[in-house]
């Protein structure tokens, strides 16, 4: 007979500072796939297939908003049910045929259909990766921790939005940038099925030993919420879910018009696919290196104002990127978009994390995803309309007043959610990680 030793479970960024890298490897890769269609897609869709008219052209966004966001929602039901780690490497498994469906499409509606298997993909392992490190960390370093996830996440983005731009450059906009994805893809499925362990388990030690807050908010709700309760609270009725849900949505409404107009304004200016190339890459490079701070920052500022301020940021640099002619403002611009996302996006799923409950949080994790990634189909119709009616620019200028009263929204509705934590590194003897 043998003896099944068990692992105590710790928490803290420190203590499981192996598999915490090991998870930041892995967003990276996720971020990748998501990198590779940043410069070179939205020129498929004018200089390959041809297709009329903005909105028709922004198809590709809409389709991957929708199927993320529905699939983040599924993503946190799933991961409590079955486990963290099967739902990312499925995630992985979805995401293999998109690179061969990318360079192989033979018209623009299978460029769409290979996005709705991107946004898939990315649902389950971009949410699963945010939810194993709320796990593994605790209360303590929770915007610390976020801040690693999605810097590593967009910086990929970035440096792969960067190099397709060359690749497209040097050998054509088929197949060479696309390369990338497969290995990204080989790679990713690789070590989340060999070397990635379950953190179920974290969670529900946290969920045991969990301390209400000093003010007595939110406890009310409770640790047994049905799927239905949890949608209603992270969606309208808690205060600071509900505000933090509407800013993510807002937040993702830029990225999507960044993504399906950016490069095609560019591109009417003139600049070559080389400097079409940089400047998608600043944004999420800003982006991406800028949460390693703003994580940080919120764990001891607090989120509330990060948030609002953040999407002021946004709001600005958008204005900017509406009114500029040339390459070194639209460079400033994208600066100052980045940075202002920097302030928000990590910042939000801390909040996210501090008022949910341990047994409820991938739900809630989802259900804000849910509302998050749905921005990308609201900002590329939305955009993709006005751009159609009154012009590029314009749609622009539209986003930036809609990202300015949501910064308004969370100065008015959100509270501040950071609250004094347990001590950082918690150990129960026993436990089976």
């Amino acid at each position: 007979m043998t003896r099944t030793e068990t692992r105590p479970i710790t928490l803290g960024m420190r203590a499981n500072l192996a598999a915490f890298s090991l998870l930041v490897g892995v967003n990276a890769l996720v971020g990748g796939m998501l990198g590779q269609e940043r410069t070179v897609v939205p020129l498929l869709a004018t200089q390959v297939f041809g297709v009329p008219g903005y909105t028709a052209a922004l198809a590709f966004i809409v389709a991957f908003g929708i199927a993320k966001a529905a699939t983040n929602y599924v993503a946190g039901t799933l991961s409590d049910r079955f486990g963290r780690k099967p739902v990312l490497v499925t995630g992985w498994l979805v995401a293999l045929p998109v690179p061969f469906l990318l360079i192989w499409a033979p018209s623009w509606a299978w460029i769409v259909f290979a996005n709705v298997l991107l946004g898939v993909s990315q649902g389950l392992t971009w949410s699963t990766t945010v939810v194993m490190k709320i796990d593994l960390v605790g209360p303590a370093r929770r915007g610390l921790a976020m801040g690693f996830n999605e810097a590593a996440g967009y910086a990929a983005v970035a440096v792969t939005a960067l190099a397709t731009g060359y690749l497209a450059a040097a050998y054509g906009l088929r197949p060479a940038p696309f390369y990338l994805g497969i290995a990204f893809a080989a790679l990713g499925l690789g070590i989340s099925t060999l070397f990635v362990r379950e953190t179920r388990e974290h969670a529900r030690f946290e969920a045991r030993s969990h301390v209400a807050r000093a003010d007595g908010r939110h406890d009310h709700l409770g640790d047994h919420l049905s799927n239905g309760q949890v949608f209603l609270q992270t969606s309208f009725k808690e205060p600071a879910l509900s505000a933090a849900s509407q800013a993510g949505l807002v937040n993702n409404l830029n990225d999507g018009l960044a993504w399906g107009l950016f490069p095609v304004l560019f591109l009417s200016a003139g600049l070559s696919i080389e400097r079409i190339g940089l400047l998608a890459a600043i944004y999420p490079l800003v982006w991406g290196l800028g949460q390693l701070v703003t994580g940080g920052l919120s764990d001891r500022w607090g989120r509330k104002w990060l948030i609002a301020g953040g999407m002021l940021v946004q709001a600005v640099g958008l204005t900017i990127m509406a009114t500029a002619n040339e390459f070194g403002w639209w460079a400033f611009a994208a600066v100052l978009l980045g940075a202002g996302t920097a302030m928000v996006y990590p910042t939000l799923l801390a909040a996210i994390g501090d008022v949910a409950h341990p047994a409820w949080r991938a739900r809630a994790v989802g259900t804000y995803r849910l509302w998050r990634d749905g921005g990308f189909a609201v900002g590329a119709i939305l955009s993709g309309v006005v751009a159609d009616l009154y012009g590029v620019r314009t749609a622009i200028g539209a986003v930036a007043a809609l990202t300015a009263l949501s910064g308004v929204v969370v100065a008015a509705r959100m509270y501040e959610t950071r609250h004094d934590p347990v001590p950082a590194d918690t150990v129960v003897a026993g436990g089976t990680p």
